[in-house]
């Protein structure tokens, strides 16, 4: 039954929540998955044998032995050392994991021989192989949320850079001096275009108005997030000041993407996220005009396809597995 597949297993670890799957990496198929919360509280130990657990549930959920897996790629929200297995930082986690060696330490409780990378790029893989970048050689993959990632193809293959940190497109330097980026610096794309970004530029507006809508204001950013399906939901109310802040992160991911472009000429720019999967293609709208305006090529643009993400939630777990195809098949 299961000697025309190639079943791998993807793992995708965040700061709220870890997902596992098994896949068949000729297909893309996502033949058994298993979710789970990360409790990051409990510390690199603890949460790396939660995900063993996690991956060895995807197992059973797919109805077969571990012996028909032939390894385990994992995408962690930080940099990483693939070549060593072990992550550098990550702020999503905590302080533990500061170093650790993952890899070893997943090996040691699975059996199975595991790979790790960044997050974004295992979603790239993903979203080359099966998603909406199949097919190109050169694309760039970026994932707009509270953050934002980016992952590179090129020539077919992963860049990861010599230092493993290639792709960071989320803090491309958009405007000097600007408003503080998560990661402590100023005028990055990340807190200029993504809904962090957006709840910002909607936190600043109310705080103009005069009413009882700007009182507090600065006192509790959290109270003030808004989820995608909210910003949809005002933007289809007509709500004049989500309107404008959606409008402007659009426009500084069009600046984003044009320079993108501008230095790599990619086949395809795949966006993916959740304000994205919300609103579709009708996001995107304004910020191919934008890009397309600053192209510095501006024969054919429009063979640069700027399009949504596919794999959604998968596109990492599907990626992570492909990539551990790829790299542990070597060794």
């Amino acid at each position: 039954m299961g000697k025309s597949r190639d079943l791998w297993v993807g793992a995708d670890l965040g700061g709220t929540s870890m997902m596992a799957a098994v896949i068949d990496v000729k297909t893309g198929t996502v033949l058994g998955e298993a979710k789970r919360r990360t409790k990051r509280e409990l510390g690199a130990v603890a949460v790396t044998q939660r995900l063993g657990k996690c991956v060895q549930r995807a197992i059973d959920k797919a109805g077969v032995k571990r012996k028909d897996v032939r390894g385990v790629g994992v995408g962690i929200p930080g940099p990483v050392d693939p070549a060593e297995g072990r992550v550098v930082r990550c702020v999503n986690l905590g302080i533990t994991w500061d170093g650790y060696a993952l890899q070893e330490a997943l090996e040691r409780l699975i059996d199975l021989k595991v790979t790790i990378d960044n997050d974004v790029n295992v979603g790239a893989v993903g979203e080359h192989r099966f998603g909406a970048g199949r097919g190109a050689d050169d694309l760039v993959v970026m994932f707009v949320g509270t953050g934002i990632g980016g992952g590179l193809v090129l020539d077919g293959r992963l860049r990861t850079g010599f230092r493993y940190s290639a792709g960071e497109v989320g803090h491309m330097v958009l405007m000097d001096g600007g408003p503080l980026c998560g990661c402590g610096e100023r005028g990055h794309a990340e807190a200029l275009a993504s809904r962090s970004a957006i709840e910002r530029y909607i936190r600043e507006a109310r705080a103009s108005e005069s009413g009882p809508m700007a009182e507090g204001h600065g006192e509790d950013e959290a109270s003030a997030q808004m989820p995608s399906g909210e910003i949809l939901a005002a933007i289809e109310a007509g709500d004049d000041v989500v309107q404008a802040a959606v409008a402007q992160a659009q426009r500084y991911l069009g600046l984003m993407v044009a320079n993108c472009v501008n230095i790599i000429d990619p086949e395809i720019v795949v966006i993916g996220g959740g304000v994205l999967e919300k609103m579709g293609d009708a996001y995107l709208e304004p910020v191919r005009s934008v890009a397309r305006q600053h192209f510095i090529n501006k024969d054919d643009m429009d063979r640069v396809r700027i399009i949504t993400a596919e794999l959604g939630d998968h596109s990492g777990v599907i990626g992570a597995a492909v990539l551990a195809s790829q790299r542990l098949l070597k060794g």
